[in-house]
């Protein structure tokens, strides 16, 4: 049981350490020839997903070879 706690407590340190940011997205259902599906309140409705954001890194410019 200590093992498995002390094995636990690690995966989630390395996880909040080098995982990425989320953000959740959400996108309007479009039909098949191109309008928006509405619900019944009259708007449109969406399809919502949690993708991650990873930093960009900036670099220096490699060197042209002569």
């Amino acid at each position: 049981m200590k093992k498995f706690i002390a094995l636990l407590l690690i995966t989630l340190a390395t996880t909040a350490a080098f995982g990425a940011e989320t953000e959740k997205v959400c996108i309007d259902k479009i039909t098949k020839d191109g309008k928006p599906v509405l619900d019944k309140a009259g708007k449109p409705q969406q399809e919502c997903k949690v993708i991650k954001v990873h930093k960009k890194l900036e670099g220096t410019k490699v060197p042209e070879k002569k």
